[in-house]
């Protein structure tokens, strides 16, 4: 994983997501998976961005979302591109479910566990504030174990 200074061809934000950082700097992020340990040089490479640092990405998929995931470091859009896409969150307790078309947008506040499922093949953009995002497995219908990713204070 790398992050690009200037990149002048066309990317695909399916495959090279883009960090928004401090300063409006934009660089593609080469070679990013959801691996632990690409997931840790990403947050190391972009820490003194802080909580202003922002991650911009293209999913594509069908079916019910495997995880929960909570973003502490800010809010973070979702945006359908195509589909149907159903955004729940967890809200003290309660599911708060949005149903999102193309062209429809949402905004999952800070610390706010919630979870995407897409109905039928959809395509949605994410800008993620990405600072000590945090995971769990969906087991249930509200989020249950601690699987996270550390944020860099965290990261060994």
């Amino acid at each position: 994983m790398r992050l690009v200074n200037h990149e002048r061809n066309a990317m695909d934000l399916r495959t090279t997501p883009v960090h928004l950082g401090l300063g409006s700097r934009v660089k593609p992020v080469e070679g990013f998976t959801w691996d632990p340990e690409v997931l840790q040089a990403y947050s190391a490479a972009v820490a003194a961005d802080g909580a202003e640092g922002r991650m911009v990405m293209i999913f594509d998929g069908d079916g019910l979302g495997d995880h929960w995931e909570s973003h502490p470091a800010g809010d973070e859009l979702v945006v359908c591109l195509s589909g149907s896409v159903t955004v729940t969150r967890d809200v003290d307790g309660v599911p708060d479910r949005v149903l999102l078309g193309p062209g429809e947008a949402t905004i999952n506040p800070a610390e706010v566990w919630h979870v995407v499922d897409m109905e039928g093949p959809t395509s949605l953009l994410a800008i993620t504030a990405t600072l000590g995002t945090d995971h769990r497995p969906r087991t249930d219908t509200r989020p249950t174990e601690h699987v996270g990713t550390p944020s860099p204070e965290e990261a060994p």
